[in-house]
């Protein structure tokens, strides 16, 4: 799978700034490799890493692993609808009340380290079923026209994104 055109999404939209984070044309690729990555790094974090968070309010390295999982299925439903035709606008949501609700804090870092590998698992299993013209589907989606195969590129910018929070404010790597 490919990065979008720019024709797939307003370059001036809040996606544009994770489409941009990818560097390379092979999304499916991409996504296998942080898969690996993500695995390897959540395996290895120690408690206090686990429950770290580098200022108030801010999430701990948990909670943002679970922040991932809860965007990426939002991503790729999006992306299902999109490249199965849907015409209805898909609705936003709110990160921060998500994480609220949520108790990544009770599980286990191995729990949500196996949760996430499901999650991607399944995620590639969708890209790769699509065809090339499900792929192109335009939809709107938090009021911003885009095609179904803009979410793959789009997760995997938001993982680098994260995955450069983690690095930067939190000294993991």
């Amino acid at each position: 799978m490919k990065k979008p055109s720019s024709a797939e999404f307003p370059v001036a939209s809040f996606f544009a700034r994770y489409i941009n984070l990818v560097d390379t044309e092979n999304v499916i690729d991409l996504l296998r490799q942080q898969c690996a990555i993500v695995e390897s790094l959540f395996k290895n974090l120690t408690v206090a890493q686990q429950d770290y968070r580098y200022a108030e309010g801010k999430w701990s390295p948990k909670e943002m692993l679970g922040h991932m999982i809860d965007t990426e299925r939002i991503f790729i439903y999006r992306a299902l609808c999109i490249a199965r035709g849907e015409q209805q606008s898909l609705p936003g949501f709110d990160e921060n009340s998500y994480a609220d609700h949520a108790n990544f804090d009770a599980q286990s870092q191995q729990q949500l380290v196996a949760e996430y590998g499901f999650v991607r698992q399944s995620t590639l299993a969708l890209a790769e079923s699509l065809t090339e013209e499900a792929q192109q589907r335009m939809g709107i989606a938090n009021g911003t026209p885009v095609s179904s195969r803009a979410f793959f590129t789009i997760l995997a910018g938001h993982e680098r994104h994260h995955l450069n929070v983690l690095a930067e404010r939190y000294g993991i790597k």
